[in-house]
């Protein structure tokens, strides 16, 4: 059956009101930044005499600072609390905040401005947990990535239009002031309405007590976090596309103005190409995860974001017009479709990147403290982003050129992303086996969902190539230890990916028995501590493309690890490179063609006690049928 559509979700009142309180309230955020900003980068001397560089980057430092003060107790309170009272609590603060901000338009006093945008971290800071928290209770597994994928791409397009509408409402003289002070309240009016429709969501804790110090919880909200390595890391690595998000936008009203000559138009169109570009690669994360959490995207939105950075950096020093331009003729211009294509495609692989995090963190986290979590996340990306503005500051009064701090990001981020891929290889491994079902074959996988997403189990299959390990791991929603033959485990290059994968070797007992009994003790301590094992009971790849006889190493571990045992057959990679059939090895490759067809059979769960050898190599034999 084809899955809906994930815009469908928009219709449902679990989804559709609260992705428009979520939207109004992004809009509003950046409609009043960015008008602020626009306000003090072009028409500063009625403000204030600062220097404008340091008022883009210290707005932008003030506006999360309340992230970094008050996402443990946001957290706390979100656990505690229904979540679509706290929407509507956090909107009814909105209205207010606006209020206060109208004034200091009107009375054109920066101090209120500025406590404004303090105000409206604080707003942001309260949503944030409610936001994250909310989809994994109200959204099924299977619509937890299009749910994300569309809250990310309507959160940008809100930031996107907010953008715009404060840049046009600011310049429209004389009563651009009047027209963004009663923008932003009828929007923040807008939102509450919505508000009043999310349906309730009951909080996992009631009985939480909150914590009166927020230091002190925020702390405790960290070492928390930090005890499931997997999604700790990916944290940082959300922190970090924050980072990276922060230190590029923030620089694109003085880039627009003083490297590319532009008007206010300028810097609209470059806030559109890059909030579209990421709109559309969260909405990509649903067709190319398969409608599961596929974090093989993250490694590929990181490479996406190193080298279109460092491109639009070498488009920025050829860019070679001196004259004022508007949007228009910056369009007509050749050197500035480069860049333009540059933000574009940063933009969508920086949604590659942060999708399947999100996803990833809601699903295996700790569940009565989801919250708790995304307020750990929102922490350290408030920190992660008060780091940008300072490394924006230090940079820009070094002496580094705008263009030359987009250089200096890309590189970072392809250190960092090295960094944590290297810490947690399942990243990579999940990359490298969606490359190879996404280019070099068409997988259809049958009853995939049989694969548990908790507890412990072991997955048998037929050995039919050395890429065999790769296919399962891109159909299972979890990370698989696989158990294979020792020369396989020290294949080059595979060899360092099984090893990164925490992969068991084994060798025959007649061959080496010590290795042999080291593998059923690794086996049974990962069946132990709720893994996947997946084990390959023919011992050895087939010369043929039929099953050899089932060995009876699968009898010794069901014997150790009580647990159910699903079979499963591949289908199709019999005849491919990666296999032992003797035939020309050219030959073969041309006659199947480009991205042939395989598929992944999965079996119903077999209970350990009648889990012999003989009845699951019939069960694998009757998945596989005839096609090999």
């Amino acid at each position: 059956m084809s899955q809906p559509s994930q815009f469908s979700l928009l219709t449902q009142r679990r989804f559709g009101p609260f992705f428009w309180t979520q939207f109004f309230g992004a809009f509003n955020d950046n409609l009043f930044k960015t008008a602020l900003l626009v306000a003090l980068t072009f028409d500063t001397a009625n403000w204030t005499s600062a220097d404008p560089a340091l008022l883009n980057n210290l707005v932008a430092g003030l506006f999360i600072l309340p992230f970094v003060l008050f996402s443990a107790t946001a957290g706390q309170i979100a656990d505690k609390f229904d979540k679509g009272r706290m929407a509507r609590f956090v909107k009814l603060l909105e209205i207010a905040i606006m209020l206060v901000a109208g004034i200091g338009w009107l009375t054109h006093t920066l101090w209120i401005l500025v406590a404004a945008v303090v105000g409206m971290g604080l707003h942001s800071t309260l949503f944030g947990p409610v936001k994250y928290a909310y989809l994994p209770q109200q959204l099924k597994p299977e619509e937890l990535v299009g749910g994300n994928g569309v809250i990310e791409m309507g959160t940008f397009v809100g930031i996107l239009l907010g953008e715009v509408v404060g840049t046009l409402l600011v310049g429209y003289k004389p009563w651009g002031i009047e027209l963004v002070a009663g923008g932003t309240l009828l929007c923040a009016l807008l939102g509450l309405a919505a508000s009043w429709r999310i349906p309730p969501s009951p909080a996992p804790a009631p009985e939480l007590r909150i914590s009166r110090n927020p230091l002190a919880e925020s702390i405790r909200n960290l070492k928390f976090s930090r005890q499931n390595r997997t999604v700790f890391l990916s944290m940082l690595g959300n922190s970090w596309f924050w980072f990276y998000g922060a230190l590029v936008l923030s620089q694109f009203p003085l880039y627009a103005k003083d490297y590319l000559h532009g008007d206010h138009s300028v810097i609209m169109l470059l806030l559109t190409v890059f909030s579209l570009g990421i709109g559309a690669g969260s909405l990509l994360c649903e067709k190319l995860s398969g409608h599961k959490v596929e974090i093989g995207l993250v490694p590929f939105g990181s490479i996406g974001l190193s080298v279109c950075g460092i491109d639009l950096y070498f488009a920025s020093v050829a860019y070679t017009n001196t004259a004022t331009v508007d949007a228009l003729a910056l369009l007509a211009l050749p050197d500035a479709w480069r860049i333009m294509a540059d933000l574009v495609l940063i933009g969508v692989f920086g949604g590659l990147f942060i999708v399947p995090l999100f996803a990833l963190i809601q699903t295996r986290c700790d569940q009565k403290h989801v919250s708790r979590t995304i307020a750990g996340m929102n922490i350290l990306n408030a920190l992660f982003m008060v780091a940008a503005a300072g490394v924006a500051i230090v940079l820009l009064g070094q002496g580094f050129t705008i263009p030359e701090l987009f250089l200096v990001t890309a590189l970072l981020n392809a250190c960092v992303a090295v960094y944590i891929f290297s810490l947690v290889p399942e990243f990579l491994m999940r990359f490298l086996a969606w490359m190879l079902i996404h280019t070099g074959y068409r997988v259809r996988t049958i009853d995939a969902d049989r694969i548990p997403e908790q507890g412990a189990a072991v997955l048998v299959c037929n050995h039919v190539s050395y890429v065999d390990a790769l296919v399962i791991g891109a159909a299972s929603p979890r990370p698989i230890r696989f158990v294979m033959d020792h020369r396989i485990f020290k294949t080059p290059f595979f060899g360092w990916i099984f090893r990164a994968a925490k992969a068991i070797p084994i060798a025959p007992a007649k061959e080496d028995p010590f290795m042999m009994e080291r593998a059923f003790v690794d086996i049974a301590q990962a069946l132990h501590e709720g893994e996947l094992v997946c084990i390959f009971p023919e011992g050895k790849l087939t010369h043929t493309g039929e099953l050899n006889e089932f060995r009876g190493g699968i009898a010794k571990i069901v014997e150790r690890s009580k647990v159910p045992v699903i079979p499963m057959a591949l289908r199709g990679l019999w005849g491919s490179v990666f296999t032992r059939d003797p035939s020309n090895v050219f030959e073969r490759s041309f006659a199947r063609g480009i991205r042939s067809r395989l598929a992944l059979a999965v079996g119903q769960p077999v209970a350990p006690e009648a889990a012999s050898p003989e009845y699951l190599q019939q069960q694998v034999l009757a998945l596989r049928g005839d096609w090999r």
